[in-house]
């Protein structure tokens, strides 16, 4: 496994995404993950499953450790006081003491984002969160945080994959020393039916998918989190760390980028252009 190290912290290069994997087969996911080799789990309050999360982790009987878990802050909850309280309910949901990263899911604007970030950074000093960030943050609003604010960020998390360029975030998560954690890295189905994409797997014996995997992954301080239900496609998405692309082939991806961004809720930033 490929480790990302930015600020002190040492993430894993690979995580389980876990948007619509609640209930019973959420649990089920993450202990199945966390026995194929993962150590790096997302969730988020507006996914409702901190509770199944929680007790996957617990049913891998893995040190607790060992596991890099991230939650994020949902919009309505970015207010100092809600900050701490619901970020305290998710630490109760997972039955942790402390997340390892703790984010703003999305930038709503409902709260001033020097009153959001300063909470977080106070739940950092009480040891309930080890690193805190940002999700669906614009270069602006990059710039706002640690400028403006002096936000001691670890990473920005947003959609990434081969058709959607983050040019303008790479390049200042680039400039403050941050990571890009990529969510969506598969497009939702869009990877696996590139020709473009399935043409270099060939080349390689693995899938669009593990190509595109390793694509995001090579590239400076770039973690991905794809969402996996079952083992088969978790143990999949973990193996992409015996083949290395080359040079050809990844500016053949690099062609692709364009603008296909596929999650725009009406309470989105103004994204940056592509």
């Amino acid at each position: 496994m490929k480790h990302i190290e930015v600020k002190g912290a040492r993430i894993p290069a690979i995580g389980l995404g876990t948007w619509q994997l609640g209930g019973r087969g959420g649990r089920d996911a993450v202990r199945q993950a966390l026995e194929l080799g993962y150590r790096h789990i997302d969730t988020a309050q507006m996914y409702g499953n901190e509770t199944e999360i929680g007790a996957g982790l617990r049913d891998s009987g893995i040190p607790r450790r060992e596991v890099f878990v991230t939650t994020k802050l949902a919009p309505g909850n970015l207010g100092a006081a809600a900050v701490r309280r619901t970020a305290e309910e998710s630490l109760k949901r997972l039955g942790l003491e402390q997340v390892d990263l703790l984010l703003i899911h999305w930038p709503s604007g409902e709260a001033p984002l020097g009153e959001t970030l300063a909470a977080l950074a106070r739940l950092r000093e009480e040891g309930k969160a080890r690193f805190i960030g940002v999700s669906n943050f614009t270069a602006t609003l990059l710039r706002e945080a640690v400028e403006t604010h002096g936000a001691d960020i670890l990473c920005n998390q947003v959609e990434y994959h081969p058709f959607l360029s983050q040019r303008a975030v790479m390049a200042a998560l680039g400039r403050y020393g941050l990571m890009l954690t990529a969510y969506t890295p598969l497009a939702q189905g869009h990877v696996q039916r590139d020709g473009t994409l399935a043409a270099i797997g060939r080349k390689y014996g693995k899938s669009a998918a593990q190509v595109a995997l390793r694509w995001l992954i090579d590239q400076e301080n770039v973690a991905a989190i794809p969402k996996a239900a079952s083992p088969a496609h978790a143990a999949a998405n973990l193996d992409i760390f015996d083949f290395t692309l080359a040079d050809d082939d990844r500016a053949a991806i690099d062609a692709l980028r364009g603008n296909l961004r596929l999650v725009d809720p009406g309470w989105a930033p103004r994204w940056d252009p592509p």
